[in-house]
């Protein structure tokens, strides 16, 4: 997962998120939908490590994930899906679960995660050994860098989101899918330099990636209301950027 913006604790929403998956294309997983061994649990798996990018629960307890760009692949002897799939499944409050995976970010590779339920959500990274923490209300951002850490587009999907909340519902969506499908690369001045070479920077500043090997696998878009009913669309994408399907699912906490 390489961006997830998100509101929590809107007028009319405990959350709302935006996400897309960018993985290698020859790497396994399913689309979102009921876990067989965990029934309370929608969202895509890995079926290489067994875990998730994303996943929420009929409860309302969500997790996502992204991995830290710091110049190449970094692996730990823990699969960071994993970290998704513990809390959704478990009983453990947000805070409490950011707390503890931060302390132990050494046996995972690199991660940014948030972990929360209803409108509250904690922020937990390897890369900050003290810094997990409860988010404010409102409008953040994730991409493989510390949160609202302003990339550019983190700064494009914040902006969205903003917008989104003034929409009606089907309108909210159908604004997040166009922000997660927009394939323009940042301005080379705006560029962050994360330890890759110019042309890699470019090609990972859009919000939608499109290459043979490497890209957007899916996007999503959740919808958790203040009257307990939740939306949750994912749309996959083909290496070519084309659309391979879709899936949708709602009910109530």
């Amino acid at each position: 997962m390489c961006l997830v913006v998100f509101a929590t604790d809107t007028t009319d929403h405990h959350l709302v998120v935006a996400a897309n998956r960018d993985e290698f294309h020859d790497r396994p997983a399913s689309q979102a939908g009921w876990w067989s061994d965990a029934p309370d649990v929608f969202g895509g798996r890995d079926l290489d490590k067994g875990g998730t990018w994303l996943a929420l629960s009929r409860r309302g307890r969500f997790a996502a994930v992204t991995n830290v760009r710091r110049g190449g692949p970094h692996t730990g002897e823990r699969s960071r899906g994993a970290l998704c799939s513990s809390f959704v499944e478990g009983q453990d409050d947000a805070a409490s679960f950011a707390s503890t995976v931060t302390a132990q970010g050494a046996h995972y590779g690199p991660f940014n995660l948030l972990v929360g339920s209803g409108g509250a959500l904690a922020y937990a990274s390897s890369e900050h050994p003290d810094g997990a923490r409860v988010l404010s209300p409102g409008v953040h951002a994730l991409s493989n860098a510390a949160v609202d850490t302003p990339w550019p587009k983190v700064v494009r999907a914040t902006q969205a989101m903003k917008e989104a909340l003034q929409l009606p519902p089907e309108a909210a969506r159908d604004h997040l899918f166009a922000m997660l499908a927009d394939r323009t690369p940042a301005q080379d001045d705006v560029l962050p330099a994360t330890g890759v070479s110019r042309e890699l920077e470019r090609l990972l500043s859009a919000v939608f990636l499109v290459g043979p090997t490497y890209g957007t696998r899916c996007s999503t878009v959740l919808q958790h209301r203040r009257d307990g009913q939740i939306r949750f669309e994912e749309r996959r994408f083909a290496p070519s950027g084309a659309l391979l399907g879709s899936v949708c699912e709602t009910w109530i906490t």
